[in-house]
Parts: structure tokens; sequence; C-alpha cells
């Protein structure tokens, strides 16, 4: 039976694929449940130092499966109560989105809980929640104007029109456009980089980096200029001794 995610290790970096290629990698329970599972093995698993999310086919991952809405549970796929922002919080190893395709509404959510992306010329983007009449609950609101801009987030999701890869990266919403053969090698060659960092500090500066987004910036200004003042003294304590 085919995986609706794919996932492999190899070099201290997880590629982990959508794999509903013939739903457009629809999100169903079971492609949810894999695919929480898998970023956890990332956190958890001490050979992985980063992770790469794309798509298999034309798309990166086009959003609920509307034909599984009221069959399964899509909200808490695991019954544990946790869901995508809480999985993909708790890593705190890069996750780096690699666009394929379309990401539209819950797969350009996603797109959005990664770290960064970089994205296909094929790649295009969409918030239709207005559109199908769907509540946002992964961060579209939020993220995306954190992205943005708060007017352009107000543009995109009020008129529901899609974006393509050149777009996004105007917009500052993609970090790099790429020919498409040459994605998945793009982001392996940006995942070694990350490999290859003092991974304990690596962390450390993911953690000051998003510890951002819910205080003013005065506030994570003093957290990492306390936490410099710690490690120095950790450091003079341990070369002085």
């Amino acid at each position: 039976m085919k995986k609706p995610v794919l996932f492999e290790a190899k070099k201290g970096m997880a590629i982990i694929t959508l794999n509903r290629p013939e739903k457009r990698n629809a999100i169903n329970q079971e492609l949810l449940i894999h695919l929480y599972n898998y970023i956890e093995e990332v956190s958890n698993n001490d050979k992985i130092r980063v992770a790469i999310i794309t798509g298999s086919g034309k798309s990166f991952c086009s959003g609920l499966d509307l034909s599984v809405i009221e069959k399964e549970n899509l909200f808490d796929p695991r019954g544990d109560g946790k869901d995508l922002p809480d999985i993909i919080g708790d890593c705190k190893k890069p996750i780096i989105g690699a666009i394929n395709g379309h990401a539209i509404t819950g797969g350009f959510e996603i797109a959005l809980n990664c770290d960064f992306l970089i994205a296909s010329e094929r790649a295009s983007f969409a918030d239709t929640h207005a559109k199908v009449g769907i509540h946002p609950g992964w961060g579209m609101t939020q993220l995306l104007q954190q992205a943005v801009g708060q007017r352009m987030a107000k543009q995109l999701s009020f008129t529901c029109q899609f974006i393509s890869a050149e777009k996004a990266l105007q917009y500052g919403l993609v970090n790099e456009v790429v020919p498409h053969e040459q994605l998945i090698s793009r982001v392996k060659q940006i995942s070694t980089q990350s490999c290859d960092l003092n991974q304990d500090t690596l962390a450390v500066v993911k953690d000051l980096i998003d510890y951002k987004n819910s205080v003013t910036l005065q506030e994570a200004f003093a957290h990492e200029r306390d936490g410099f003042r710690k490690f120095v003294k950790k450091f003079l304590k341990t070369n002085m001794s």
C-alpha cells in the first residue's frame, strides 16, 4: 500500500515528501498522522540535523481533502491534542520548505510553518479560506502577514488569487526561486550548509529568532543579551579552570 508521506534520512538531513499526487497531495487524516510522526522523528533523532518538506507530483499540497472533512479527524488526527503548529513549533531543528508546485490554503499553511522556503519556478500560492468557507487554524492570518506585510496579506486573503513563484519572491514570501529540476539539489545544498554548523548554537539562534514572534523587540533583545552573558560566564569558567 502506498504511503501518504515518504521519509528519507541521509547525511544528517531528512526529506519528508507528501505523497498523494493523484489528489494533489490533499490533506487527509492518514497524511497528517504520518507527517506529524516524521517531524517528531526529526526532533528526536540526534543523527538528523535539518528537515526538508516537499511534495510529489505537480503540487506541494492543495489543502484539506474536502471529501473527508466530515468523515475523518483532521483537527486532532492522532488523538493527542497536537496539530501542525504544535508539532513544528516543538522541533528545534531547521525545517525548509521545498515548494515544488501549488501550495493552497492548508498546504500554504504547511509551507508558512517552515523556517523558510525555496520555490521551484512552477510553484504558486493561494489562500482560499474565504472562498471555500473554512476557518484558518494553522497560522495563515498571522504567518502570512509576518512574511509579506499586513496589507499584502489582506490582498491575498481577501481575493483568494494565486501568486506565482516570482511574485512570492518579490513579496518576500520565499527566499529563492530556482529551475524546477534543481529544486531538491539546491535545498540539499542549503541543508548541508546547516548540517556543518555547531548544532547547539544553531538551535539557540533558531530559538532566539522565533522568540521575537511572541514578545516585543526590546524583550527579545534583552533575552538575547541575557543569554550572551550566561554564555560568556560559562565560557570563562570552563577555560579558566
